[in-house]
């Protein structure tokens, strides 16, 4: 009988730790303030550029490749507040992640149009001009060693290299140059970077090294012996 008692105790307990979280607007406000959270937008990049909850994260859910590779830089032991439009998206896409290890997901009921309805503002509404062309080559065709930094802030492994990119720039006193990755797609198309991020070393005003995704101190330095 205890032993049954117990199964059945082990089994709630696992129940409710994987039970749907899903909140009002306020309430995700609130939480999502705490230390720690992660809070992640689920929408296409295309909607998250007309406006997104402050230090949001995006990752496409109908773009499965993009959606697996960024939230595989979350950590699965910290809370992860999730959003979309309307809650449709961010719902299934919360299911996946607690059936995949990730410990505490917290859906915002209604979306973005229950945070708009509930009288709250969002940011990143107004994005600036694009980068030309001309002036990407003018930055990188300079005397000495140049970083081509082509990310964004609402993409998670980019947020997880700022550290590491600014230490090795300060370290090797470098120029750098940032490629929005949301918003300088012409500039993206002729240089052929399609993955956030992507690094580019440019020597002398010439290309001498790349590489997509997560780069270690040790890689960024060896590419300049």
């Amino acid at each position: 009988m205890k032993r049954m008692i117990l199964l059945t105790c082990l089994f709630l307990s696992a129940m409710a730790g994987n039970a749907q979280q899903t909140v009002s607007a306020g309430e995700f406000e609130k939480g999502m303030q705490q230390p720690g959270v992660q809070l992640l937008d689920v929408r296409t990049a295309k909607e998250f550029n007309t406006g997104h909850l402050p230090d949001a994260l995006q990752a496409d859910f109908t773009k499965k490749e993009e959606f697996f590779s960024r939230i595989s830089h979350l950590d699965k032991s910290r809370p992860v507040y999730i959003y979309c439009l309307s809650g449709g998206r961010s719902t299934a896409a919360a299911k996946w992640m607690r059936s995949n290890g990730y410990k505490n997901v917290v859906e915002m009921e209604g979306g973005v149009m229950a945070w708009k309805k509930a009288g709250k503002g969002l940011t990143g509404e107004a994005a600036g001009p694009q980068m030309t062309i001309a002036a990407y080559a003018s930055a990188v065709s300079v005397k000495g060693w140049v970083l081509v930094d082509v990310g964004a802030t609402w993409c998670p492994p980019c947020r997880k290299m700022e550290p590491v990119v600014a230490k090795f720039v300060k370290d090797r006193q470098l120029k750098r140059v940032n490629v929005d990755g949301g918003n300088d797609t012409d500039v993206m198309k002729t240089i052929s970077a399609e993955t956030l991020p992507t690094f580019v070393l440019y020597k002398d005003g010439k290309e001498v090294w790349r590489k997509e995704g997560i780069v270690a101190m040790e890689e960024f330095v060896a590419a300049m012996k």
